[in-house]
């Protein structure tokens, strides 16, 4: 997996060297996946990077991951045709719910990256994933859930991944149910829509607890990122975090790209 720091704008020679030492002194992989701390296709030269990686990948495929909101973008577009596979998400197809679940900039509405996704289907001759991550109370609704499932079959992708958190309940969104996501790939089923069900694993409660002094005393000496604080703390504390950050005793920062939680007493 090639992780692309987008912030920093690395140039692709070193990226594609970094790959090259790889193949080298390892086994073949069957895939050089793409990824960034951000959104990959923000990255200024990931045209010339992937055309570099298509000169020395040999046998390996390469592949995308992205939450499409450059998508409808024609130059986008044609990058992302020089990847053997692209993933793309859409997790909701009514503007309201996916404002709330995926929160894009003003910008960019749900009808651009439909659109988008249509034609690049068009242009496209790889192989097309499109990823649906259900949130409990945000885009659960069965009725979505057909929307959804309409525009799908519209698409025609290759492959539809429907899962959910796999963490513990997040800090203000929830999982469903395994048992949920099947009945939502039914709807899909139903569509003659070729869906895989990415199944929770094991799910794994932090017990690691602490008072409210407590956490404004720690975030006041280090700030830890948000995914951190989901993996560390208890449900309670997650608990006690939200009603401080209410009280403006706590507050988020974003620094390079990560959303951190800060103490402001």
């Amino acid at each position: 997996m090639v992780q692309i720091d987008i912030y920093k704008e690395p140039n692709p020679e070193e990226i594609v060297n970094e790959i090259k030492d790889f193949l080298l002194k390892n086994r073949q992989p069957d895939y050089i996946t793409i990824t960034a701390n951000g959104e990959p296709t923000l990255y200024s030269r990931l045209d010339d990077l992937i055309s570099e990686i298509n000169n020395i990948k040999t046998n390996a495929k390469t592949l995308i991951l992205s939450n499409s909101s450059t998508i409808y973008k024609e130059n986008i577009q044609k990058t992302l045709t020089k990847f053997d596979t692209v993933k793309l998400s859409l997790d909701a197809v009514s503007e309201e719910i996916f404002r709330k679940v995926d929160k894009p900039l003003k910008d960019i509405s749900i009808n651009q990256i439909i659109e988008g996704i249509k034609n690049f289907r068009k242009i496209f001759k790889g192989e097309l994933i499109i990823e649906v991550l259900i949130v409990k109370f945000v885009n659960d609704d069965m009725e979505e859930i057909k929307k959804l499932s309409k525009v799908l079959k519209e698409i025609n992708p290759d492959r539809i991944d429907i899962g959910t958190i796999d963490r513990p309940p997040a800090y203000r969104v929830f999982p469903v149910s395994n048992e949920q996501l099947y009945e939502f790939a039914k709807i899909f089923e139903k569509e003659h829509l070729p869906v895989n069900v990415v199944e929770r694993k094991g799910i794994y409660t932090p017990e690691f607890e602490l008072t409210e002094l407590e956490i404004i005393n720690t975030l006041r000496k280090r700030p830890l990122t948000v995914e951190d604080v989901e993996s560390i703390f208890s449900l309670q504390t997650l608990k006690k975090i939200e009603k401080l950050e209410e009280e403006g005793k706590i507050e988020r920062k974003v620094i390079n790209g990560k959303e951190f939680l800060c103490a402001t007493i």
